[in-house]
């Protein structure tokens, strides 16, 4: 007994030796440690936690404080009021550790903005709450009475849930004359019971004999366990089956097929006849978990695998048998097989997320951390070693932060654009041969920032609208697309307001902040705007919003709504001429002057003679372009001396506008011809007094007239110079040389026109008109209208005349400058 106690003493020291080195191990770790008790009641200090982390209690909650734990469920928890750790369930060491020597709650602390990870780790003390308990409450044992002295019974000894000193047993028997008990310690600092014979047995004088076995651990208070012996006597049959040996060791690979031979045993008997026929089984003391896993053959003595063994769930075996004779009565022999199970690399490793922050922000900074990523694997050795891998080419990467933890944290930059959302393959593998491997998958989206402003398909766009529309008409929509994601994309048009001329824009047009349709507010003139140019202004939704602009030219096109106007008196004045009698065939009598405020073919206005009443052939006729008006035959007596003259002027436009103007002839003789033989429109006495003025303005235009042909020459050899544009539409600039002033063909007004071309650089037309002059009698009527090829060139073309200030005042001019100038102007030019 003496000895049993030394020894106790010894393991003791060893494993408060071992505590404290745990202890100062653990000091050292690079984490916060604490301790608790087990079986602590509900809301039992811990630790201060935040402030061993350095966390302020204001920060708590807004950082998202919280505290994560693997299959611990909620043990404990944090007050997030004053930053303090606590008890918060029941902790069972027993339960959450079992025999493991060492018992803590790792712990996870997580919080947000910027997000951080801390290791915690709670060490359970054990207390003593478990009493030794063995494994039957009585036990029966039969000894021959021819048993020898000092003969030698294994027990079973007791178990104890704690650890520690908690967990160091004592064993007491109670007082016997016959019995005394025997305690050896292991190299593996077990105990072994022997319940030792120490007096010869009669069954004549005590059949049964009755014993208490007590253990008590080493706990404060001690706990103890007991378990009743029956001892029976048994009459002669002396010699009882023995082993080679007391312990069979044995390993076996966890894999071992069912049905695998284990150990085959063979006990031998000294005796005869069926005194020494052994039958084998199981110990009683064996347990239910023991006998699903081996079975033995009782004849054989044959111990094979019954059931699939797990490395992971129990890595050893101690299996006591028993070897009985069929003697009468019965003795027994008693070994212990030792079975010890070899772990191969047959678990996968379990991959979890612990925590997300997402989406995460397409502007991101590199080395955000995204998840916390843990892996395991049950197996032991490099078998549960594991290794992490990511999938590749994705702008991400895992960053080792603790023992089997990892950050998944970014590591290249993000387009929300390009890629919207990754899903990232994480591969945890371990060390085993063949390895064996799991997968994780984690959704990564990537959250949009306004980083992209909205684009318009082209940079300008060109509109035609016809004149005179009606207010709030539709003209035009403008479309803009953003790349972005949701408020970002969300696209709002406004113009970009300027004065145009002396209105705002905004008082011409309108544009749809969310439709970016284009309306005209009021009824378009062309001849007071021929050109609007503006720009439409898109803007995104984002913060900060993005923009760009897009420019809109609208051309107003020219409709037939000007009547054709006489230059001199009023629509249905009348003019007086006087002419000889002796003039010829093709004299002009007078010239009727027109213009059109409009353009185009609305504003070519040609002349008409409305036939005289009763249907009286008339000797005179109209120029149909020049308006002047000319003798067709000479004139006789039989002519009326009066001759009423009513000259129609109508443009070409559709409907057609017309205007009239009265013109009264009287026939003199040649020798009542007066001075003046024809007054013009608007003439009058003060001309003849600009005579001298008209010849100077003649002269100085016919300089500038020169000057802008060699002009025209040079550029057009420049241009068959250059070489071609590699753009498909060129310029296309118009430039008029010269403006002609006979007749009513009085345009200038220019506008910009493209020939269009897949295969060939753009076309430059040069259109020449002669002057409609007199040439004689003969010639008269050989001014007709010119065809349509003439005016327009290609039916392409699109040629439009407009009346100008300047043609205008060459048209008031008196009929002498008239005639200089067509003189000096032989030729008009329309270049394009």
């Amino acid at each position: 007994m003496v000895s049993s106690l030394r020894r106790g003493r010894e393991v003791r020291k060893c494993l408060l030796l071992s505590l404290l080195l745990l202890a100062a191990w653990e000091a050292g770790s690079g984490q916060l440690h604490y301790s608790v008790p087990e079986e602590a009641k509900h809301g039992t200090f811990v630790g201060r936690i935040a402030q061993d982390l350095g966390l302020e209690l204001a920060e708590l909650v807004p950082r998202l404080f919280r505290v994560a734990t693997k299959d611990c469920g909620d043990l404990l928890e944090v007050n997030l009021q004053n930053g303090i750790l606590f008890v918060n369930s029941r902790i069972d060491r027993e339960e959450l550790c079992g025999q493991s020597a060492e018992c803590s709650i790792h712990l996870e602390v997580i919080v947000d903005r910027p997000l951080q990870v801390f290791h915690v780790e709670v060490e359970v003390k054990d207390i003593n709450d478990n009493p030794p308990a063995f494994p039957i409450i009585v036990k029966t044992l039969r000894f021959p009475e021819s048993r020898l002295i000092d003969s030698r019974f294994p027990l079973e000894g007791a178990s104890d849930a704690d650890i520690g000193v908690n967990a160091l047993l004592s064993y007491k028997l109670s007082p016997s004359e016959f019995f005394f008990l025997d305690i050896e310690i292991n190299d593996e600092l077990s105990q072994s019971l022997f319940l030792v014979l120490g007096k010869s047995l009669d069954r004549e004088e005590r059949a049964e004999i009755n014993l208490l076995l007590v253990a008590t651990d080493g706990g404060k208070p001690e706990l103890t366990g007991s378990v009743q012996i029956l001892i029976k006597v048994l009459d002669i049959n002396d010699n009882e089956p023995t082993f080679a040996q007391s312990v069979y060791k044995v390993q076996l690979l966890e894999n071992t097929a069912n049905g695998t031979l284990v150990l085959k045993l063979n006990a031998s008997d000294a005796d005869e006849g069926s005194n020494s026929e052994i039958v084998y089984s199981f110990s009683s003391d064996v347990t239910s978990a023991i006998q699903t896993k081996f079975k033995i053959d009782p004849t054989l003595g044959e111990i094979k695998t019954k059931g699939k063994l797990d490395y992971e769930e129990t890595k050893s075996y101690d299996i006591q048998v028993v070897a009985f004779d069929k003697g009468i009565p019965s003795m027994s022999g008693h070994c212990k097989v030792s079975v010890k199970l070899v772990d191969i690399n047959d678990n996968t490793p379990k991959v979890s997320i612990m925590s997300l922050s997402l989406p995460i922000k397409e502007d991101a900074t590199l080395g955000t951390v995204i998840a916390l990523i843990t892996v395991s694997d049950r197996d032991s050795g490099t078998n549960g070693q594991v290794t992490c891998t990511l999938t590749a080419h994705v702008p991400f990467k895992l960053v080792s932060t603790f023992k089997n933890y990892y950050s998944l944290v970014l590591d290249g930059a993000l387009d929300r654009e390009t890629i919207s959302d990754y899903k990232v393959v994480v591969t945890a593998r371990d060390g085993g041969s063949p390895s064996l491997w799991a997968t994780a998958s984690v959704s990564v989206e990537v959250a949009d920032v306004n980083d992209n402003a909205p684009a318009f398909a082209q940079p300008e766009y060109t509109v035609f609208v016809k004149e005179n529309n009606t207010p709030g008409s539709h003209i035009f929509t403008v479309s803009a697309r953003d790349v972005d994601a949701q408020e970002n994309a969300l696209v709002s048009y406004s113009l970009v307001e300027r004065r145009v001329g002396e209105r705002a824009l905004s008082s011409y047009v309108s544009v749809h902040a969310e439709s970016g349709k284009v309306y005209a507010l009021q009824p378009l003139d062309h001849e007071e705007l021929e050109l609007l140019q503006f720009q439409v202004s898109a803007r995104d939704a984002g913060v900060p919003p993005l923009g760009s602009n897009v420019t809109l030219q609208v051309f107003v096109l020219d409709e037939n709504d000007n009547a054709p106007a006489l230059l001199g008196p009023a629509v249905g004045g009348a003019v007086s001429e006087l002419v000889s009698r002796s003039v010829g065939a093709g004299h002009v009598v007078a010239k009727v002057r027109a213009v059109d405020a409009d353009s185009g073919y609305n504003a070519w206005l040609s002349y008409e003679l409305q036939p005289a009443a009763g249907g009286a052939r008339s000797p005179f006729r109209v120029g149909l372009y020049t308006g002047e008006i000319s003798t067709t035959r000479a004139l006789d007596e039989a002519d009326a001396p009066r001759q009423c003259l009513l000259v129609l002027v109508k443009d070409h436009g559709e409907p057609a506008l017309m205007a009239t103007a009265t013109v009264l002839v009287s026939l003199v003789d040649s020798s009542h011809e007066p001075k003046v033989l024809r007054t013009s429109f608007g003439a009058s006495s003060s001309e003849a007094a600009l005579v001298n003025v008209n010849v100077y303005l003649i002269i100085a235009i016919c300089a500038v007239s020169s000057l802008l042909v060699l002009t025209l020459l040079l550029y057009t050899a420049l241009r068959c110079s250059a070489a071609p544009s590699g753009s498909m539409c060129g310029p296309g600039k118009p430039m008029l040389v010269c403006s002609s002033a006979v007749g009513s063909w009085s345009y200038s007004q220019q506008r910009r026109h493209r020939v269009c071309s897949a295969e060939v650089p753009p076309k430059t037309d040069l259109m020449a008109f002669s002057p409609s002059l007199p040439q004689g009698p003969d010639s008269i009527e050989e001014r007709q209208q010119p065809s349509e090829s003439e005016y327009l060139g290609k039916e392409s073309s699109y040629l439009e005349w407009h009346s100008t200030s300047s043609l205008r005042l060459g048209c008031r001019m008196s009929d002498q400058v008239e005639s200089v100038l067509l003189d000096a102007w032989p030729l008009c030019f329309y270049y394009r």
